[in-house]
């Protein structure tokens, strides 16, 4: 991609979001102690353009880490460009220059005497250790052979891996037995191989979920909503992002309180699915022991001591949880009063009898009336629940 046109860069599909500090921030201070005497290898991040790399660097000796290991990515259209966190060496970093190349840390200095280590101590030593930054052979990708050597030298993986790339990078993660905390998509947990990691309580999400802004290249066409542009610098915001990791963490042992009774007539069943439906966590009954269908941003609190995760109703048939019937003839009627095919994932999904004529829902020739639409539904049961 390094060798695109500016035009061909636009059209390309990019994974171009440069994570800002004080989300990396807030949500690193909760894992401090795993940090201590642990080599951190950042393997999506230009150490000049990542605030991850940033981060390890400058906290490098409050952390107590043993190590730090950043890899850029040749491909990366900005990689040398436009967000660098340093101003060193610009003629060697230029584009028609750019190599890939890793740098590795073992050790942070009060370079500059005074007193405090911040990030002119960390432009000091990359300035004066020729020996920290040294090309790799091949061209930078994490599933490059030597990017691969590093991840297994490597005791945690910290990075925001590309967005549309998230499975295959979760599965070198687990092929490897990797500690990691990486940002994803909540969307992700859709995934069939993802959903399986929750199921089976080998990863979970981390602390802060939801809203989440990033600098993107100048590239990028301007968006109608979650956009702004300040300083010369563009944003991009998604609202539905999360951390994901395997780190054992004081959060995921925490229980959701419980306070609401269950009464039939406040939760519907499903039209094909034997569960009642839960339209936010806060509503979840205390004393029901059957399957339920509440949103996948419960995932955010799930305790899996308190909770068994049975499956998601996503439109396909990967998981356990499998509909009672398909609909014969669906037919989608939407809020303008037009007719369209009604695909054969959405009547899969989990749906409801429409209450409102304002609903877009589904009409079909074995359904129980019309159908409302819902988003798709993550299936709990209470754990010790009666059989």
């Amino acid at each position: 991609m390094a060798k695109n046109t500016f035009n061909q860069a636009k059209k390309a599909k990019t994974d171009e979001f440069y994570t800002q500090l004080p989300d990396i921030e807030n949500e690193m201070h909760h894992y401090k102690e795993h940090f201590q005497n642990k080599t951190i290898l950042c393997n999506c991040d230009d150490p000049y353009e990542s605030n991850f790399f940033k981060y390890f660097a400058m906290n490098f000796n409050h952390l107590g880490l043993k190590k730090l290991i950043a890899t850029c990515y040749v491909g990366s259209y900005v990689a040398g460009r436009e967000l660098s966190l340093f101003d060193i060496d610009e003629e060697a970093r230029a584009p028609e220059n750019k190599h890939p190349y890793k740098i590795e840390i073992t050790h942070v200095e009060d370079e500059n005497g005074d007193g405090a280590i911040d990030l002119s101590d960390v432009k000091s030593l990359l300035r004066s250790r020729s020996n920290i930054l040294t090309l790799l052979e091949g061209d930078g990708d994490f599933r490059s052979p030597e990017c691969v050597e590093l991840l297994k030298e490597a005791d945690i993986v910290v990075t925001n891996p590309p967005f549309s790339l998230f499975r295959e990078y979760m599965g070198l993660l687990v092929e490897n037995e990797k500690h990691f905390i990486i940002i994803g998509n909540q969307n992700n947990a859709t995934f069939k191989e993802i959903f399986q990691l929750l199921k089976a309580n080998k990863i979970w999400l981390g602390y802060n979920s939801g809203d989440m802004e990033f600098v993107v290249p100048s590239y990028y066409p301007p968006h109608k909503t979650r956009y702004r542009e300040e300083g010369g610098i563009k944003y991009r915001s998604f609202g539905n992002i999360c951390w994901f990791t395997n780190l054992d963490i004081a959060k995921r042992h925490e229980s959701i309180p419980l306070y609401r009774r269950y009464k039939p007539e406040d939760y519907p069943i499903y039209d094909n699915y034997d569960a009642i439906n839960i339209d936010k966590v806060s509503e979840i009954p205390c004393d029901y022991d059957g399957p339920m269908g509440v949103p996948i941003t419960f995932l955010e609190k799930h305790n899996s001591e308190q909770f068994e995760l049975l499956g998601i109703a996503s439109g396909r048939d990967e998981f356990e949880v499998v509909p009672s019937k398909r609909y014969l003839n669906p037919k989608q009627i939407n809020k303008d009063g037009t007719v369209s095919n009604g695909s054969k994932a959405n009547t899969r999904a989990t749906l409801i009898l429409a209450e409102k004529p304002e609903d877009i829902y589904y009409l079909a020739d074995n359904a129980a009336g019309p159908l409302k639409i819902l988003y798709a539904r993550v299936f709990i049961k209470r754990k010790g629940a009666a059989q």
